[in-house]
């Protein structure tokens, strides 16, 4: 899709989609067959079905491109893909956001909508809480690993500003590690990223600025030439013109209302991009890289390291058993594996190759502080304990190291429960460690 010496976005024709349009009603009145099996559409694809004809309605009317759909580049090989191989794979990563049963099912509709006759498979690689530094590091294993992907829609926004917290470069970090690590493994696959809202980013929105996360995210999307959509500044112009107000977009985690908001832009970006027929014989293109990345320690190398492969001591590699440990837990990862110690079960050690090191956790109301020691270096204290670890075994990515030099590296953990330091607990349990 979105290469730098892709074709800028311009001016686009917007004439009447009939086809599309007549696509919509008929779903939306009945069900119909998908790749030779019949398809019952859910509300959510009815509601797909019904802002898809408004949309074809807009450009009839030779509307104005709203200002917060950013067309970039390319978007063309996914169609390619679905309108004349008649299949497509999609895959959705995320948070909470994309996890639920909210904008994704409504784009997935919108898709199958679009293209009727066409056999696709939806990948929900959403998972709660999760931000785009984690994200970074389990693309490869979630979304990547399932094949061919031909279009990828990403949200990390809400939670790198209000569950990570990041700083300006830690959004660089994960956002970039994504885009460039989809163009480096998959350079024909296209990209969608949605810029979701919660209350505090409404506010700076609203008072002329941008959140810190989008700007991070949108400067990456920029030198990469990425489509993208506002749908946070969307939300707050729709406020000022009184024709729409929080509560009916729904909250951090919005309603009916307001994921039909993210997919009516979505469906505005995708509509945009292909509405003139194909031209003959065309075929897909790789998208090409910028020569420099934006950061050079950002993620696009991340990837999983097995916590059994390292040498664990006196910890244990197993499924906890969370009915026996305080603190809430998600379904999301019932029956996994995890490396679990405490502060007398002694050190772990393994080694790596790479720029940067950390470990995916889950970390409850008892999670304590790891300290460090990289290259026989001093141990330097890893707090696990989240401001959500409270009541829920929260998932989470704790990096140890960002900028290391190139090359092997060694690493050391031990448990400890420095005084002062806001830990609760001297509890580890370890998903995965992280490696760039």
């Amino acid at each position: 899709m979105c290469g730098c010496l892709s074709t800028p976005s311009g001016q686009v024709s917007r004439k009447p989609y009939t086809l599309q349009s007549e696509c919509a009603l008929r779903l939306a009145r009945r069900g119909d067959s998908v790749g030779g099996r019949m398809i019952q559409l859910t509300p959510a694809g009815v509601f797909a079905s019904l802002f898809l004809f408004v949309l074809a309605l807009g450009q009839a009317a030779g509307a104005e491109a709203n200002r917060n759909v950013n067309l970039r580049g390319g978007l063309q090989n996914a169609r390619i893909q679905f309108e004349q191989k008649k299949t497509g794979r999609v895959a959705f990563i995320g948070g909470s956001i994309t996890q639920m049963n909210g904008y994704r099912p409504m784009v997935s509709d919108w898709l199958r909508s679009r293209f009727p006759g066409t056999q696709f498979e939806f990948i929900n690689a959403g998972i709660s809480s999760t931000d785009s530094q984690t994200g970074a590091f389990r693309l490869g294993d979630h979304v990547l690993a399932m094949g061919r992907i031909d279009l990828l829609f990403v949200e990390f926004a809400v939670n790198d500003d209000q569950d990570a917290r990041h700083s300006r470069r830690g959004c660089i970090l994960g956002m970039e590690g994504i885009i460039r690590q989809v163009r480096l493994k998959q350079p024909s696959c296209d990209l969608v990223v949605t810029h979701f809202v919660n209350p505090a980013m409404l506010k700076q929105i609203q008072s002329g600025k941008m959140p810190p996360s989008i700007e991070a995210h949108e400067d990456v999307l920029k030198h990469y030439n990425v489509s993208s959509v506002y749908l946070a500044r969307e939300v707050a112009d729709r406020i000022a013109a009184s024709k729409l107000t929080w509560a009916q977009y729904g909250g951090t985690h919005p309603k009916r209302a307001g994921n039909a908001v993210a997919s009516e832009l979505i469906g505005e970006l995708l509509g945009r991009r292909w509405a003139k027929p194909l031209p003959a014989n065309v075929g897909k293109s790789a998208v090409l890289l910028p020569a420099k990345p934006l950061d050079s320690g950002s993620f696009f190398d991340g990837h999983f390291l097995l916590p059994s492969l390292a040498k664990r001591g006196n910890w244990d590699w197993h499924v906890p058993e969370w009915k026996k440990i305080p603190g809430s837990f998600r379904e999301t990862f019932a029956g996994l594996r995890l490396l679990c110690g405490g502060r007398a079960s002694g050190g772990v050690s393994f080694e790596f190759e790479g720029r940067a090191v950390g470990a995916y956790v889950l970390a409850g109301p008892d999670a304590g502080v790891l300290e460090v020691s990289i290259d026989g270096g001093e141990f330097k204290p890893a707090n696990l304990y989240h401001h959500y670890s409270r009541g829920l075994h929260y998932p989470r990515t704790v990096m140890f190291a960002t900028d290391l030099e190139p090359g092997k590296h060694s690493v050391k953990l031990r448990l400890a429960r420095p005084p002062g330091d806001g830990a609760r607990g001297t509890a580890a349990r370890i998903l995965q460690f992280a490696v760039n």
